[in-house]
Parts: C-alpha cells; structure tokens; sequence
C-alpha cells in the first residue's frame, strides 16, 4: 500500500506555518472486493518552514477459501523547506509481517514557487516475501530489494485550477515473476488492497484540481504495472473536499480501478481533517 496524503495537507504543510500549528487526520476506505482499510495522520509545524508528519495504516482483506491479510503501514518523515528549495526524508514499515513485508527509506529534493513545483523522488525498499506451503510447493522465504527512482511536478495554472504530475519507476534486485504459479497469486491478489499490488514496476498519475469556493474537487487518473504478475492497472478517482467547520473538513473519494490482475472494483473513501494552531499563530 502506497499512503496518499490528503489534498488538505498538501494545501497546509505548503505555506507558511508557525511553531506547533498541526493537522491531524482518519479515515477509512472499502471497495467492492470486501477490501477495508482505516487510516490516522497527524503532521506537525515544528518551525514556519520545517514540518514533521507521521501516519499509520491498517488494511485486512477478507476472501472465502483463502487466507486473510492485514496489511500495516507505519511512517514518519520530516519537511524543510529553505525558498525555493526543499527536502524531505523519512523511514516506513508496510506489509503483513507473516507473508510479505518491507522497510522503506524515502528521500526527495523539490524546488518549488508561487506558481510550480518540482520534486526528485528516492525510495529503497528492502523486502521479506514468505512463500507459503502447498501441495505443490514446499515454501521459501525471500528476500530482496527495490531502487525507485521518480519526478513528480504541480503547476498552478490559475488561482482556482492546479495540475499534478508524477511517476515512479522501480529496479527489483531479483525477478519476482510467479506468472506459472495460480495458487501464490490467488493468495496474493483477490482484491486491490492485497499485498501484491506493493510490488510494482511503475507507476504514473495525473490529476487535476479545482477549487469552487471554498470547496475542492480533484480528478485524478493513474496507471501502473505489477512487477510479480507483469499486469497493468488503470484507475480513476474523484474526490470532493468541503468544510465542516472553521478547523475541519471532510473529503469524499470514488473510484474505479480496471486492472488485469483483479479484475474491475470499485472503491469508496472518506476523510475527515481537523487543524490546529500554535501559541504564535
């Protein structure tokens, strides 16, 4: 599972901030596959341009005739920007300690303006897949790593309307390819929350902002391809932001995933997000 910060705290940890102003978050996601999924985060103004931000993530999938998943994702990175240049770095756990499983080590450098932003992403990945017994097969535990290397961009093209691109590309130390084994990938890949669908070759997203008001609708469109099954998936989502209050919103998303893997699902989102300010705001 790859974790998607919410367009609210896209919107506050990228302007100035004072000391001890925060946001915090949750949420919980379902799809037509009986896939569930919560989420918690919480990002905190440690200085005007300096946030630090953590999030932690629970996913369980439930398919009759196979085994359940619960799949955790667990990071924590820091934010400083020093105008027009920016860093960011952080550490994370995800997976499901008894199949598979990674600690991940992220870094990017980004440049950004009142009107754009650039960003190089960096991502190591270092895997523990346990291949479970079968009839057929006496099981094996691997372990192997993956280089991401990707870009990714925003350009506000007017004060209302604003364009996000980015892609990620990976290099697996080993080949992971299972394609002659339908039992792992029935294990592995009943529903778009499963564990598989981590281990991608690429991926690429597009998505398109608008602000009515003081509301926000998003439109995004993406693709990737799976590095185990060599299968691609094509996605679609909209998601509505509006105020709940003067320190809260609430955030609304649909979707629909079309993938070779899993089929064609369907999946639903809601966020809510509550802000808060420091003594010096």
């Amino acid at each position: 599972m790859s974790w998607r910060k919410s367009i609210a705290l896209l919107l506050v940890v990228s302007n100035p901030a004072a000391a001890g102003d925060y946001v915090l978050g949750g949420g919980i996601e379902g799809d037509s596959e009986d896939g569930l999924g919560v989420s918690l985060i919480g990002d905190l103004a440690l200085s005007e341009h300096t946030w630090l931000s953590g999030s932690v993530a629970h996913n369980s999938v439930d398919v009759s005739n196979l085994p359940s998943t619960d799949t955790w994702y667990v990071d924590l990175g820091i934010d400083h920007w020093f105008d027009p240049v920016g860093v960011r770095a952080g550490a994370a756990y995800w997976g499901d300690s008894d199949i598979l499983d990674s600690n991940d080590w992220l870094a990017s450098v980004y440049w950004r303006t009142d009107a754009m932003s650039l960003s190089a992403d960096y991502e190591y990945r270092d895997f523990t897949f346990k291949l479970p017994m079968t009839n057929m097969f006496p099981g094996r535990t691997l372990n192997f790593d993956a280089n991401g290397f990707g870009l990714s961009a925003r350009f506000n093209l007017t004060d209302d309307l604003s364009l996000s691109l980015s892609g990620m590309d990976y290099d697996y130390s080993d080949n992971l390819s299972l394609t002659d084994n339908d039992r792992l990938l029935d294990l592995l890949s009943f529903s778009r929350l499963s564990l598989i669908n981590s281990l991608v070759d690429y991926s690429a997203r597009a998505a398109l902002g608008l602000n009515v008001g003081d509301q926000r609708w998003e439109f995004e469109a993406g693709t990737w391809k799976g590095e185990v099954d060599g299968g691609t998936t094509t996605s679609a989502t909209i998601r509505f932001l509006t105020p709940l209050s003067a320190a809260s919103d609430i955030e609304f998303g649909l979707g629909y995933d079309d993938s070779d893997l899993y089929g064609g699902v369907t999946f639903f989102s809601v966020y809510l997000y509550f802000y808060g300010a420091g003594e010096a705001s």
